[in-house]
């Protein structure tokens, strides 16, 4: 599309100034002829006009602050006479742009200029583009007057064909600055100036309908809080009319609230706290937001039971019989509870329950592998000692907040878990486990392991301060429970004040008792069976036990003994199997498959990992309790120059140092062991220890690697019942270890039946049941030759050939 603008004859015209005011081709206007300027521009175009020849013809300009536009508008005066307001006036009509020349003379006190009208032209017929932007004008133009409610001029601006003059019938637009109507006076082509007012007229809509948009907003607001306070009046007088009906004297919430807190048996720094935020409560208006906070807090503050408390369970042998009924096993916790109410017993007889502003409370951590029952212990521990119970579950807590509450000044703010606790138990003496202790985290919102050191100390925890409730709550009579899988991953300033009890595992005689006892039972009710309809033998128990599952805890075991159940009540259902049934221990491959974990004795000698040389067994913990390690070693080709130490299976610092103690301890002591290590210097040795993908660390397995090499160089295998554990030292010290419990536990479930341990750790054996150390023979040393001794078969090959 082009447009062009072609000049015709020039123009002399009396200037008619408009000041802050512009008139584009088209508009019809009235001007005040009481201004001089005004006046004396008409006078002089009516002077000039010849009679016939036409209409008085003025430049009408606007000027902006003294400054002229450098294009006018000819306009012709169509009638002189009297406004509306009885001022003489003069009626306007605007009829072509003008770009303004130089100054002239003429008739009258007028300012007259030479002028070139601008004439338009556009192709004929319009382009796609104009026709559409034509389209989208007069829609625009149609949606605004409609808004105003001008519907008589809709019709007009349809009828409207040519293009500019469709943009110049845009300067009746009120909404367009002095600015705006100039910039359209001096866009000569019409499509350029169409494509502007349009960008106006959108613009000026998109403006109008947010400012719509928000007047509604506050109109709604203002509506909202007219009909809310006109309710409340409408509540107030019904509440003044039933008082008056019932005789009843007059008060609102406030007095309510103050009538609660006298009334409640409160502590008296908590009832002072709690009248004062009630004066808050009876200064501030029912509309202000302080009040639902005030409200809030009053009636978290009513419902924490401040005075009540649970009466300990005195009796001694009943609580330890109902702790024996409810967990096999876990003597360590059952004794220290017992000497807890013990205790408690023996204080509150002689009149000394609360020492120092202090009660008796207790703090204990349950450090153990899954499934051993922590949890469940908690709730054995309350129901012992007639108290209630609460669990708290601190597992991905990462928020301080959880732990002390939130300021009150916060949106939504809540007290902590430790005060719901207690008001969830209606108690100030129940016992809280505070499970998953060791998976607490920290992060930009605080540490809650550093929130818990106040609520976990027995020295601070009677007048431990919510940043909700900002007064004081004695939680010195709380039970504390915690419990975690490891140690590690608990700060030592908190682990500090808890009182240690360690729950290392169950013996396989403990798993049966168990599963016969608790798993059985519940395990046949979710399954649908009456108890008599499905029997396991003893055996088949111990089978499950130890060849199908392998774990500290029972957790695996009951999924074992539920897929069982599970399998026979399918096939009862099926019609394949009659019930009752008894479930012996052949039974149990056709039931639920073969065994997953056959004892190392058990299995075939040539199968057995330490069938060859280089392989030793040892003893390990993970977090899920005791394991058998295996240690394999092998000694590199000379050909192939690779000398060194090599070692995989994911070890850490303190393991990779082990190896390198080993390695040198038989370099140093070969010849006295009576081992070929002058070939090592020229020969790489390569320790791995599987499996591959688990991460190891610790000394522990200084004298497995030692006995393993030691295996390789002398050709003689490692004896497959023997499992041992120790750090070893240069000199070839067998230097004690932790975790000897868990890792006899788990040398008992692997079917070993002789364990090296170094001979300081042989006191750690008071630890270990009775029941396992009679079926294990535990050799104590205190030199890795002792160790060689017990741990190595004799020499089927010649020392030489091994090597």
């Amino acid at each position: 599309m082009a447009s062009e603008s072609m000049a015709s004859a020039p123009l002399t015209l009396p200037v008619l100034p408009l000041d802050d005011e512009v008139v584009l081709p088209g508009m019809v206007v009235p001007l005040d002829l009481s201004d001089n300027e005004v006046r004396a521009a008409v006078e002089a175009a009516q002077a000039a006009a010849r009679p016939g020849g036409g209409k008085p013809r003025v430049l009408l300009v606007p000027r902006v602050d003294g400054t002229y536009a450098g294009t006018g508008v000819l306009g012709t005066v169509e009638q002189v006479g009297r406004l509306s307001d009885g001022d003489p006036g003069a009626l306007v009509r605007g009829r072509d742009r003008v770009r303004i020349g130089a100054g002239t003379t003429g008739p009258g006190a007028a300012l007259w200029v030479e002028g070139t009208a601008v004439e338009e032209t556009l192709p004929d017929p319009l382009p796609g583009s104009v026709t559409e932007l034509v389209k989208e004008y007069k829609a625009l133009a149609t949606t605004w007057l409609k808004k105003r409610g001008a519907w008589q001029v809709v019709d007009r601006v349809q009828q409207i064909d040519g293009v500019g003059a469709l943009a110049d019938n845009s300067g009746y637009s009120p909404f367009l600055t002095v600015t705006q109507r100039i910039e359209l006076l001096e866009t000569a082509d019409p499509v350029a100036r169409l494509r502007l007012a349009t960008a106006q007229l959108r613009e000026h809509l998109a403006e109008q309908d947010v400012a719509e948009t928000i007047a509604k907003d506050v109109q709604e607001g203002v509506d909202k809080q007219q009909r809310e306070f006109l309710l409340r009046r409408q509540l107030e007088a019904v509440r003044k009319e039933l008082r008056d009906l019932n005789g009843e004297a007059e008060g609102d919430e406030s007095d309510d609230y103050r009538a609660r807190v006298e009334a409640a048996d409160l502590p008296e720094k908590v009832r002072e706290a709690a009248l004062k935020e009630v004066e808050k409560l009876e200064r501030s208006s029912d509309q202000s937001p302080e009040g639902s906070w005030i409200r809030t807090w009053l009636d978290t503050i009513l419902e924490l039971p401040w005075n009540e408390r649970t009466e300990d369970r005195y009796d001694i042998r009943g609580a330890r019989a109902v702790l024996d009924a409810e967990h096999a096993g876990l003597d360590d916790v059952k004794e220290r509870i017992t000497e807890y109410l013990a205790v408690r017993k023996r204080r509150a007889d002689r009149g000394l329950g609360v020492v120092g502003g202090r009660r008796g409370g207790a703090v204990l951590a349950l450090v153990g592998p899954p499934g051993v029952g922590k949890t469940s212990l908690g709730e054995s521990v309350a129901h012992a000692m007639g108290r209630e119970f609460v669990r708290v579950a601190l597992g991905g807590v990462r928020d301080e907040a959880e732990i002390r509450g939130h300021r009150r000044t916060y949106v939504g703010a809540l007290p902590g878990r430790i005060v719901r606790a207690i008001k969830e138990a209606g108690s100030m003496n129940p016992v809280v486990l505070l499970d998953e202790i060791d998976k607490v985290g920290s992060d930009f919102r605080g540490d809650p392991a550093a929130a818990l050191l106040e609520v976990l100390d027995p020295a601070q925890n009677h007048t431990f301060r919510d940043h909700y409730l900002e007064v004081e709550l004695d939680l010195s009579d709380v039970v504390f429970l915690a419990t975690a899988n490891v140690l590690e991953s608990i700060p030592e300033a908190l682990l500090d004040r808890m009182e240690l009890v360690r729950l290392d595992g169950y013996t396989e005689d403990e798993k049966v008792v168990i599963a016969r006892d608790h798993l059985l039972p519940r395990q046949l009710e979710r399954a649908g069976l009456e108890p008599g309809e499905v029997v396991l033998e003893e055996a088949s128990l111990r089978k499950l036990a130890g060849e199908y599952t392998r774990e500290a805890g029972v957790r695996t075991l009951e999924r074992t003994v539920s897929r069982l159940l599970r399998k026979v009540a399918a096939q009862h259902e099926l019609g394949d199997r009659e019930l009752p049934f008894t479930v012996r221990p052949e039974d149990l491959r056709e039931l639920i498959g073969r065994p997953h974990h056959v004892p190392e004795s058990a299995q075939d000698p040539a199968e057995r990992r330490t069938s060859v040389p280089g392989v030793a067994t040892g003893l390990a913990v993970t977090g899920a309790g005791g394991d058998v390690l295996f240690v394999e070693a092998s000694l590199a080709d000379p050909e192939t120059g690779a000398a060194g130490l090599t070692l995989t299976g994911q070890l850490g610092d303190v393991m990779k140092e082990s190896a390198q103690i080993a390695l040198s301890f038989l370099r140093s002591h070969g010849a006295e062991l009576e081992l070929p290590v002058t070939g090592l210097k020229d020969r790489g040795v390569h320790i791995h220890f599987p499996a591959g993908a688990v991460p190891k660390d610790g000394p522990s397995a200084g004298v497995t690697m030692t006995t393993a090499l030691a295996s390789l160089l002398s050709g003689r295998l490692v004896r497959t019942d023997v499992a041992m554990t120790g750090e070893v030292s240069l000199t070839g010290r067998v230097l004690p270890i932790g975790g000897v419990k868990q890792k006899l536990l788990a040398a008992h479930r692997a079917g070993i039946t002789t364990v090296v341990i170094p001979k300081r750790n042989e006191a750690d054996l008071d630890d270990v049941p009775a029941e396992i150390l009679e079926k294990l023979e535990v050799h104590p040393v205190t030199d890795v030759r002792q160790v060689l001794e017990i741990a190595l078969a004799p020499a089927e090959v010649p020392v030489g050939v091994a090597a």
